[in-house]
C-alpha cells in the first residue's frame, strides 16, 4: 500500500503549550481513519497540519509526497490543495449562490483565468457538477440557493463539491456536527460511498458513527496518540479510558455531547443570479 500521510516527531506548540506531539503516524492511500478524543485533544490541529494551514514547530510532515514542515512553492502548494479536499464544520458554502454553483467551486483547481473570475464554467464541468449532485440525491435542487437548504442538504452539497474536486485525500472536521442523529447517519453513508477509493481522515465526536466512517480509529489525548486500533477492535473500555467518567455509558455520553454541538446556520438574502454554465 502506498503511503498517503507520514508524520515523524511532529510537535506543535502554542503560547508555550504543546498542543500536538506525535512521534510517528503513517496512513496508507485509501485508508479510512477516525480521530476521537475530548475537545482540545489536538484533533483539529492535526487536520490543519495535514492540510498545510499549520506548520509544526518540529518534526517532518509528508502528505501525498509533499513535505509540509517546510515552505512549499506556491504552484506546488496549489497542486497539493487540489489533491486534498476538506469538509469543515462550517461547510464554507456561499449562501447566496445556488447548489450547482457551490459544487462547481470544486473545479477551480482546473478552471483558471477569466472563467474563474466571472464564474463561467465549461460545459463538461457543469455536466460533472450535475452528476455529482445526482450522486448525493440533490439533482432536483441544483438551482436552489444554499441558504434555503436544510443542514443535511447543505452537507450533501459540500460532498458533491468534493466529488467534482476529486481529491486523493479528504480531511473532514466533524462532518455531521450540525445534524440530528438520523441525518448524520445518512450523511456518513453518502460520504463513504461518494469518496470510495480516496483516503479519508475524519474528526468524530459521535462514536456511534465510527462503523460508517472508519476502518481504523486513533484516540488523541493532550495532543498525543493513546491508541491506534482497527475500528472493529475498539470497545467502551478503551473509549472510557479516553473520555473518562464511567457513570454514563460512553457512547451515550458522547452522543449527548454531539447533540449539544448542533447549531443554526446563518442565512443571507442576496440573489443567486444567473446560470454559471457557458
Amino acid at each position: 500500500m502506498s503511503v498517503c500521510i507520514d508524520l515523524r516527531g511532529v510537535r506543535c506548540t502554542l503560547a508555550g503549550r504543546t498542543v500536538l506531539d506525535i512521534e510517528r503516524l503513517v496512513v496508507g492511500e485509501g485508508e479510512r481513519i477516525a480521530l476521537v478524543g475530548h475537545n482540545g485533544a489536538g484533533k483539529s490541529t492535526l487536520l490543519r497540519v495535514l492540510s498545510g494551514f499549520t506548520r509544526p514547530t518540529a518534526g517532518q510532515v509528508s502528505v501525498l509526497g509533499a513535505r509540509l514542515d517546510t515552505p512549499l512553492p506556491p504552484a506546488r502548494l496549489r497542486a497539493l490543495r487540489c489533491e486534498a479536499g476538506q469538509v469543515l464544520q462550517g461547510l464554507h458554502l456561499v449562501p447566496r449562490l445556488s447548489a450547482l454553483e457551490n459544487v462547481l467551486i470544486g473545479s477551480l483547481g482546473r478552471v483558471t483565468g477569466w472563467r474563474s473570475w466571472v464564474r463561467r464554467y465549461p460545459a463538461h464541468e457543469c455536466e460533472r457538477a450535475h452528476a455529482a449532485l445526482a450522486q448525493v440525491g440533490m439533482q432536483g435542487k441544483a438551482s436552489m440557493r444554499t441558504d434555503g437548504l436544510s443542514g443535511g442538504e447543505r452537507q450533501k452539497v459540500a460532498i458533491a463539491r468534493l466529488l467534482v474536486q476529486a481529491p486523493r485525500l479528504i480531511l473532514a472536521d466533524e462532518p455531521t456536527a450540525a445534524l440530528d442523529p438520523a441525518a448524520a447517519q445518512e450523511i456518513c453513508r453518502v460520504l463513504g460511498t461518494a469518496t470510495a477509493g480516496a483516503t479519508l481522515v475524519s474528526v468524530v465526536h459521535n462514536t456511534a458513527l465510527l462503523p460508517l466512517l472508519a476502518e481504523r480509529v486513533i484516540g488523541l489525548q493532550q495532543g498525543r496518540i493513546v491508541f491506534d486500533l482497527p475500528q472493529a477492535q475498539l470497545d467502551d473500555v478503551q473509549l472510557a479510558a479516553l473520555y473518562g467518567g464511567p457513570s454514563i455509558p460512553v457512547r451515550q455520553r458522547v452522543d449527548e455531547h454531539f447533540k449539544r454541538r448542533q447549531h443554526r446556520w446563518l442565512h443571507t438574502d442576496a440573489s443567486a443570479g444567473r446560470s454559471p454554465c457557458r
